[in-house]
């Protein structure tokens, strides 16, 4: 069977370019036992997918297809467990269509949220959010909650679940556009154009005048700078993502971190979702739960095309999506 696929043609240096991807067709071998052909409805762009396009251990191979979280429908099945209409999400390659095993696929229900959800909200970034914050963060009434990047699809969540824990929230985003839709539509208390602020350092003063005692880190770099300076005695600082970082050539250096944890008795800790996977059903109850309740609300920056998976992507580096960011067939 004939398909089309989105390779890495080259390894970026800095922010990736159309020149980095190739689309193009391919076969795919007969369907064996155990296995679903599928037809890829929704596709997830994410950020950690540039660290993977560098030379590592985990790396994308050149001239292989880029493999992300999707949502497909099953068209053939081989398998006793998934029949064929279902739903399912699971970490393919971008194909039209694909070969799967069955033992990696999650059946998925739309009638309980819209399909997408499941790469967003109810998938990797919403769980994301979930266990950061409430493992690490440990949020509690009354105290102040800042998020970088919180416009984007972990950090969105991230917001809302601080709101429901009775935090006063914070949002660091990168538009006026984002900041109003942060404190209009999603329960934000207050929110910054890092891009506009002349003085981020004096901005947080001013907004966190009882400084900060949960900060969720997504970004990295100058802004993680400016608001671990503001950090409580005993603040919790988790550091999901550093975006501001992974098309950097050279590592800054910055400010040291050390003396201000030591000083305020903080923690900061990095953390993999992969690490809860055996709590997952736990953090998809309560999401479910919230969303179903209105207490959480999630924005998807839906883009039409196989195709434009590439363009997608790189728009995740220019601040082009609210929410998640999903290509749609």
């Amino acid at each position: 069977m004939e398909t089309r696929q989105i390779i890495l043609a080259a390894r970026p240096t800095g922010i990736p370019t159309l020149d980095n991807f190739k689309i193009e067709n391919t076969s795919l071998p007969d369907l064996m036992n155990d296995q679903v052909l599928v037809e890829i409805l929704y596709y997830s762009v994410d950020p950690y997918m540039r660290g993977r396009m560098n030379a590592n251990q985990a790396s994308f191979e050149i001239g292989k297809p880029i493999e992300g979280g999707v949502v497909a429908k099953v068209i053939e099945s081989k398998s006793s467990e998934i029949k064929v209409g279902d739903l399912i999400s699971g970490r393919l390659p971008w194909r039209v269509r694909t070969l799967a095993p069955a033992k990696g696929l999650k059946i998925i229900n739309d009638k309980a949220a819209p399909a997408s959800y499941y790469l967003g909200v109810l998938g990797m970034p919403g769980l994301t959010a979930y266990f950061g914050l409430m493992d690490i963060g440990k949020p509690q009434e009354g105290q102040t909650v800042v998020v970088s990047a919180a416009a984007g699809a972990v950090g969105v969540v991230v917001g809302q679940i601080a709101r429901i824990q009775g935090c006063r929230v914070i949002g660091i985003a990168g538009s006026d556009e984002k900041v109003n839709l942060l404190k209009t539509e999603y329960g934000f208390d207050e929110a910054i154009n890092y891009k506009t602020s002349d003085d981020l350092m004096k901005a947080l003063a001013q907004i966190c005048p009882n400084g900060v005692d949960v900060y969720y880190d997504n970004v990295g770099g100058e802004i993680s700078d400016a608001v671990i300076s503001h950090i409580n005695h005993k603040a919790r600082i988790i550091v999901c993502g550093q975006i501001s970082t992974y098309n950097s050539s050279e590592i800054s250096t910055g400010p040291r971190l050390q003396p201000l944890i030591l000083l305020h008795n903080a923690l900061m800790q990095g953390f993999s979702v992969n690490e809860y996977q055996n709590r997952f059903d736990e953090g998809l109850q309560q999401l479910t739960k919230w969303i179903r309740e209105g207490k959480v609300k999630f924005p998807e920056t839906k883009i039409k095309g196989f195709d434009q998976l590439p363009s997608a992507f790189i728009g995740l580096f220019k601040g082009e999506n609210m929410g998640k960011m999903i290509v749609e067939a």
